[in-house]
């Protein structure tokens, strides 16, 4: 369980890295049948952005914490990007794209916690 939490410290650190913003991490262990423990849900401003967020969590989670992702999806168009660390789920968006999927408030039942842009 540590683990993960360590491996969340360390995406939010690539994630701010590359100026993502808007960082939320849900936390789905109290939930039956969540897919993981945790989602940390974050955006970017272009595909362009979104791509550079996407290398950096992966950098920082090899370099700190010795993690791969198991499978990485949505770097073709970089709108929607999701990162499988099996216990952590990464999402990296488009502002527009996060708005529509809204995934914080499909796990309504998790406990959120915003982090704070750097900016």
């Amino acid at each position: 369980m540590e683990t993960s939490t360590q491996l969340v410290e360390t995406i939010k650190k690539g994630i701010q890295d590359k100026k993502g913003s808007n960082i939320v991490v849900a936390d789905l262990q109290g939930i039956d049948g969540a897919i993981c423990r945790y989602f940390v849900i974050c955006q970017g401003n272009s595909p362009t952005q979104v791509e550079a967020i996407a290398d950096s969590v992966s950098e920082f989670a090899h370099k700190e914490v010795q993690e791969k992702p198991i499978a990485v999806v949505g770097l073709e168009n970089a709108q929607w990007v999701a990162m499988d660390y099996t216990d952590v789920m990464v999402h990296i968006f488009l502002p527009d794209v996060r708005e529509y999927y809204d995934l914080e408030h499909l796990w309504e039942d998790a406990v959120i916690t915003h982090i704070p842009d750097l900016d």
